[in-house]
Order: structure tokens, then sequence, then C-alpha cells
């Protein structure tokens, strides 16, 4: 199978179980103060709405195994996401999946992964250096509106925090392999997309005064 050919594959469905302890990892791992108790400790836990992100990770790696690409050279570059409804503290999602759009970017490669629940649906724009140029659909530009900031902040992450948001279930060892990490053409291990929208999040509902679970 071709990277062309992967618009439209259906990657069927799935059901994630998840505990209290994944929830307060994934807290932890985006940074969540322990004085949050009630997004990092079981009584009257709450689940942060981009933990959705994680669970639909299930996806994006049933897509790498089809064979169209080398998963470890991929890059995660965009992401969406919808929230339909509060995920629980601990239980079970149940998810589906499908290839919406392949695209063109010449030099590159963009699939678009969508993953839907009853609770959220997330999109995930994997980016594939060097497999594109088939003359294909080159999609949008991507290109972001320019606004005036409201608002500006500046968070301090630690080194190793991508060591620990793996764990909340996105292995690509760009995030923790050197030798991955350089053939990518970093200098080091990245830090999760993922991890820092989930920061982001966080600070956004603080700006606006709302508590980040309900976002």
């Amino acid at each position: 199978m071709s990277v062309a050919d992967l618009a439209g594959v259906e990657l069927g469905t799935h059901a994630a179980s998840y505990d209290d302890t994944a929830v307060m990892l994934y807290a932890l791992a985006v940074g969540t103060p322990c004085t949050d108790l009630d997004l990092v400790y079981e009584r009257d836990l709450r689940t942060l709405p981009t933990y959705a992100c994680a669970l639909g990770l299930w996806a994006v790696e049933a897509a790498g195994r089809l064979g169209a690409y080398d998963p470890t050279r991929s890059l995660h570059a965009s992401q969406r996401l919808v929230v339909h409804g509060p995920l629980p503290a601990a239980g079970e999602v149940t998810m589906s999946g499908r290839i919406t759009h392949v695209y063109d970017k010449q030099k590159a490669a963009l699939v678009e992964i969508e993953v839907g629940a009853a609770q959220f649906t997330a999109t995930y724009g994997i980016f594939l250096p060097g497999r594109g140029g088939w003359g294909g659909d080159r999609g949008p530009d991507g290109i972001a509106e320019k606004v005036e900031l409201d608002r500006r902040s500046t968070v301090p992450t630690d080194p190793d925090l991508a060591a620990l948001y793996r764990l909340t279930g996105d292995r690509h060892p760009v995030h923790i392999d050197p030798d991955v990490a350089a053939a990518n053409g970093f200098e080091r291990p990245i830090l999760h997309g993922l991890c820092s929208l989930g920061i982001a999040a966080r600070v956004v509902a603080g700006h606006a005064g709302a508590h980040a679970a309900d976002l």
C-alpha cells in the first residue's frame, strides 16, 4: 500500500479501558500542580478533556502498521479536539478510527486520522518527511490568521518531562531515543506536541477563569 492509497481507510474500533491512576498520571504529565486536588487525587477525581488525545493514539499506531510508511520517521504535526461530553474518571471509552485525508505537500505527505467517540472527536495530523511528490491534493495551506494576543504565558517544563508523558500512551521513540531523534533532525529527544497541548489547555482555562476539566 502506498501513502496515497491511505485516504479513506477504516481503522476499525477500539475500546480503551483506564483507571484513576492513568487519569492522575496524565494530569501530572501535563504539569498539573498537586494543589489541584480534583485532578491528581482519587477523591472527587475529574479527567482533563485533552486526555482524549492520548486515548485516541491507538488509531495513529494502527495507521502506522499498514506498511505505507515507517512510523519512526513520522511526526505529529497537528491536532484538533472537539469535546462532546466529559470523560469518566475511570472506565471504558469505545472509539472508531479512519484516515480521512492524505495531502501531498511535495517534499512530504500529511495524513489526517480521525477518531470518534461519544465523548469527543480527535483529528491527528501525521507528517511524513520525504513521502510527497505524487501529484496529489496539497490540502489547506495551514497558515494561521494573524490575531492580537490577549494574554501571553511562559510555562517552564522539566527537561525530563517527555520521559514521563510517554507513559500516558505516546511511546514514539523520537521522544526518548537520541538516535531516533537525530535521524529525524533533532539534537535531542523532543517533548510531545500533545503534552504541550495539555499544558496550554490548562493555562487557557486559568486565564478564562474556568476549571481545566470544563473546557
